[in-house]
């Protein structure tokens, strides 16, 4: 004889008297018992091998408002067609449309599909539309009618002649559909063995309450034993999104190291977003398909930085007292003014080295969402965030930027190897680009770097050495954390936020 508990007797009897298998909806109508109770009585018959449990996926589909609508009026060459058969076997398609009543949006809908369906011919040259052959109703309706009744229904209980119909009308954009995972119970031999056994039903106390502890009844009552090893249903608790994560332990790094956090407006000026760094005014950056322009208001105001705007004035025609040549054209003061969305970090860098706060030495860092209007794919976003870097010091060199950047490839990404190669920006002289090498992932690109130029630094009132780096932060996450597409460290799938781990 089984011992088993109330809820447990009863969930195992509903179960043989539906034929020994069920599903979990079934057993709950035909006991009485909630869900949750139903569930928990499963699980434990299941442990004990007297049930056990069958997984079936389950495809739910429904219209969605579209195929709604069409079930209420019928399908657009459904419509069409009547009318037609009220003029008869042919009549001009413009009239037909009218009897018909359709919608702007499903007259080539509704033309296309009576000739799909060889239900009628259209005659381009006279414009005419002749009904065919036979007008039987289609799988596709006999499906949108059932669902209009039923609202929805589960794909695999559905004749194979509506099965073919669900394909249709999700081509057709009509329908919602749901996957899911339906749990049905069958009883075991040993559970029919236990059955014809007997079973008798205990009462184990599964909650030690005050009034057991204090009246000495816990000595006499039977408490229920807990298997430490039973699984149990996952839970997920909360955390932040594991990008977020990754950007506060490069934050924390970055302080550690002695570094402060530079911050500045996502709406910048173009003189500090361009001409501050020395890119020229017909630079194609500053182009509509390099830079995102903003449309109102376009201009800000410089009145603050007068004086140095008049330098950067003169250094971008003349070179000033930099030793340059210049870029050997008319300047634009209007121009500078020009508001754009922030395109790179190196923004931020301009102000600092013009905050009355600025230290030399010193060593400064920004992480900072950018704009650009790049074609999104697999490594590029129009919004994006870049880990922007400066250090200034009289005794910089080239050596010292390298370190800086191989550094933050090794301990930041988790790279294996990085190389460096020459690049070329307007505002730094050397230039370097980074790439790193991770062992399963490969190489990719983080970003550029160099030497900030006299011609940046002097009108800023700076007389030593700034190195300087911005690199895409999301592409270090990517390679820390094995994604091999930008798109996804944004996503919503939940079920992918839930189970990554802290990188």
């Amino acid at each position: 004889m089984i011992e088993l508990r109330k809820h447990e007797r009863k969930t195992l009897l509903a179960i043989e008297r539906l034929g020994g298998k069920a599903s979990v909806e079934r057993i709950i109508n035909e006991s009485g018992l909630t869900d949750a109770a139903v569930m928990r009585a499963v699980l434990t018959l299941q442990e004990r091998k007297v049930v056990k449990i069958h997984k079936e996926k389950q495809t739910i589909v429904k219209l969605n408002e579209e195929g709604k609508f069409h079930a209420r009026k019928c399908l657009p060459e459904r419509r069409l067609i009547n009318a037609l058969k009220k003029f008869g076997e042919k009549a001009p398609l413009k009239k037909t449309v009218e009897k018909a009543g359709l919608e702007k949006q499903f007259i080539p809908i509704a033309l296309g599909w009576v000739q799909k369906k060889k239900w009628a011919l259209l005659n381009t040259k006279t414009n005419m539309l002749q009904i065919l052959g036979k007008l039987e109703e289609g799988k596709d309706e006999k499906l949108l009618k059932l669902l209009g009744e039923k609202e929805q229904a589960t794909v695999e209980e559905l004749s194979p002649e509506l099965q073919a119909a669900v394909q249709v009308l999700k081509r057709r954009k009509l329908l919602e559909i749901e996957e899911k995972t339906r749990r049905v119970i069958e009883i075991t031999n040993a559970g029919w063995t236990a059955i014809k056994k007997g079973i008798k039903v205990t009462t184990d106390v599964t909650q030690l309450t005050p009034e057991l502890v204090i009246s000495g009844k816990w000595r006499k009552v039977k408490l229920q034993k807990y298997n430490i090893r039973a699984p149990v249903a996952k839970t997920w608790p909360g955390k932040k999104h594991p990008y977020l994560q990754f950007l506060d332990e490069v934050k924390e790094k970055l302080v550690t190291l002695g570094f402060k956090e530079m911050v500045g407006p996502i709406v910048e000026t173009s003189f500090f977003n361009f001409d501050a760094l020395y890119t020229p005014q017909d630079h194609p950056a500053r182009e509509i398909f390099g830079i995102y322009l903003v449309k109102y208001p376009k201009y800000g105001n410089l009145d603050a930085y007068e004086h140095i705007v008049e330098k950067v004035k003169k250094t971008h025609e003349d070179g000033w007292k930099t030793g340059s040549t210049g870029w050997r054209y008319k300047y634009s003061v209007k121009e500078a003014r020009r508001l754009v969305l922030r395109g790179h970090g190196t923004c931020l860098s301009v102000r600092t080295l013009l905050s009355k706060d600025l230290e030399i030495p010193g060593r400064y860092f920004s992480i900072v969402r950018c704009y650009r209007p790049e074609v999104v794919d697999k490594t590029h976003l129009t919004e994006f965030n870049q880990v922007e870097g400066i250090v200034v010091d009289e005794n910089l060199t080239l050596r010292d930027l390298l370190g800086v950047l191989e550094k933050f490839a090794i301990e930041i990404a988790g790279a294996d190897e990085v190389k460096f190669r020459p690049d070329y920006f307007p505002f730094t002289e050397p230039s370097v680009e980074l790439s790193a090498y991770k062992k399963g992932y490969g190489w990719i690109e983080f970003g550029g770097s160099g030497i900030f130029r006299p011609e940046v630094t002097m009108p800023l009132g700076i007389k030593v050495p700034v190195i300087a780096w911005g690199l895409g932060i999301d592409r270090l996450f990517m390679m820390k954390a094995g994604i091999d597409d930008i798109r996804y460290i944004f996503t919503q799938n939940l079920d992918w936020i839930k189970r990554k781990g802290v990188v």
